[in-house]
C-alpha cells in the first residue's frame, strides 16, 4: 500500500464521521419535539458504515476506506406521554415524543469527534513522513 493511499483512507473516515456528527446533531435538535400521532413523530437516525475494499484497475493496489451505506431510523419505541391538556394531544390525551436518548447522542458526538480528530492526525502524520522522505537526499 502506498503512503498516498493513507490520504484516501483518512479522508473517507473523516467524511463518514462528519455524516455521523450531522445525524447526531439532527437527533439532538429534534429530541424535544412533540407530535399528536406516532406516524408524524421524529425518530432517531443513525448512519450505517461499511469497510470499502474494492479492486482498482488491473495491476493496481486495492482501494480502501469507509463507506456510508445509508442512514436508518431507529426502531426503538417512541416515548408516549399522557398529557390531555397539551395542545398537541391526540383525542385520547396522548402526546408522542421522539425515541432520542440525549445522553447516548452526546456520547456518539464525542466518539465521532474523536474519530474525526484521529483521522486528521493520521493524515498529518502521513504528510510529515512524505515531507521527510523528500528531504532524505538533501544535504
Amino acid at each position: 500500500m502506498s503512503l498516498f493511499n493513507v490520504f484516501d483512507i483518512s479522508g473517507s473516515g473523516m467524511s463518514a464521521q462528519s455524516t455521523r456528527l450531522n445525524t447526531t446533531a439532527s437527533n439532538i435538535a429534534n429530541a424535544d419535539s412533540v407530535s399528536s400521532s406516532a406516524n408524524e413523530t421524529y425518530r432517531a437516525r443513525h448512519p450505517v458504515f461499511a469497510a470499502a475494499m474494492q479492486e482498482a484497475a488491473a495491476g493496481q493496489q486495492n482501494a480502501a476506506g469507509v463507506k456510508v451505506l445509508g442512514i436508518v431510523e431507529s426502531d426503538k419505541p417512541l416515548n408516549v406521554e399522557y398529557s390531555p391538556s397539551h395542545p398537541m394531544a391526540d383525542k385520547d390525551g396522548y402526546i408522542y415524543k421522539p425515541n432520542v436518548n440525549v445522553i447516548e447522542e452526546m456520547t456518539n458526538m464525542i466518539s465521532a469527534s474523536r474519530s474525526y480528530q484521529t483521522n486528521v492526525q493520521l493524515a498529518e502524520s502521513a504528510k510529515n513522513m512524505l515531507n521527510k522522505t523528500l528531504t532524505l537526499g538533501q544535504r
